[in-house]
């Protein structure tokens, strides 16, 4: 196991896993994009937007790691990455406080934007953070009942996009939702295969996620078929641009080769390698589509 001192920045940046953090942000970049196709694009609510976004990818991966290790899902058979808390890098205490100000500083930067979106923004905040800790915290944890592929692409696809264009915009547009959707099944591959790589480990410590209820094969079709949908679900952009329809079509080839690799390894500590890959093909896609509209 690497050699991280306790409490250390090292350790924090390490419970931030940033090979996660594109799901944060490439729902800005797209919904920017559309925004600035339709000649509305603002800087401000943008880098706002960003900045939430960011924060609360964080302070999701700060609530997995403290909250995993509560109900002993992180252990010593875990194959992913190594968790802060569990590795005993970071104090439970000083996770949930960190855990707190990551949601704090995150708000702070949403309250800028109520000025763009109204009381609205507020709502969306809190039932965001909510959710966010909903997902592995509570009585009933989103994760662990076969939720968090919903989770991810309602709130990475569906809501980063959406809302981020609504306050740059003033309204809504179905090609938000429709870019929405095609970024948030990318998103959603992040989970897909950390949960395909953890399909025996969380069947053994009570963790239903989808693949665990559906099985192996289920997951290993479900990575490909989330990436094929997206660029199918691009078409529907070809009234505003047929570049961003075609595009998103070059993402396929990454997206198969990650595939053929999940299929070649199928089980073990193997798989993280793919993790990067994933969030890479999620930060392609999202640069396609967003060259698409802006050209």
């Amino acid at each position: 196991m690497e050699t991280v001192a306790k409490n250390s920045t090292k350790a924090w940046l390490l419970a931030a896993r940033p090979k996660t953090l594109a799901a944060g942000s490439v729902p800005v970049l797209v919904a920017s994009a559309l925004a600035a196709s339709m000649g509305r694009f603002q800087l401000v609510p943008a880098v706002l937007c960003l900045l939430f976004a960011l924060l609360a990818q964080v302070a999701s991966n700060f609530a997995n790691d403290y909250f995993d290790f509560v109900k002993k899902t992180d252990n010593e058979d875990r194959l992913g990455p190594a968790r802060a808390v569990a590795s005993g890098w970071i104090d439970p205490h000083q996770m949930l406080i960190g855990l707190a100000v990551t949601i704090t500083v995150a708000c702070l930067f949403g309250l800028g934007l109520i000025y763009y979106g109204g009381w609205a923004m507020v709502l969306v905040g809190v039932v965001s953070v909510i959710s966010l800790l909903a997902y592995t915290a509570g009585p009933w944890p989103l994760a662990y009942h076969g939720l968090g592929d919903l989770f991810v692409l309602v709130f990475f696809g569906f809501v980063a996009v959406v809302f981020t264009y609504y306050v740059q915009t003033g309204s809504f547009h179905p090609y938000a939702f429709v870019t929405g959707a095609m970024v948030g099944l990318q998103a959603v591959n992040i989970l897909v295969l950390n949960n395909y790589r953890d399909r025996d480990t969380d069947r053994a410590s009570g963790k239903k996620t989808t693949i665990v209820l559906l099985g192996e094969p289920f997951g290993r079709w479900f990575y490909l078929a989330n990436g094929f949908s997206a660029c199918l679900l691009g078409f529907l952009l070809w009234p505003v641009s047929f570049w961003a329809a075609l595009l998103p079509l070059l993402y396929l080839w990454p997206h198969y080769t990650t595939w053929r690799k999940l299929v070649a390894i199928r089980q073990g500590k193997a798989l993280n390698s793919l993790l990067w890959e994933t969030s890479r093909n999620l930060l392609l896609l999202g640069l396609l589509i967003s060259i698409g509209l802006l050209i």
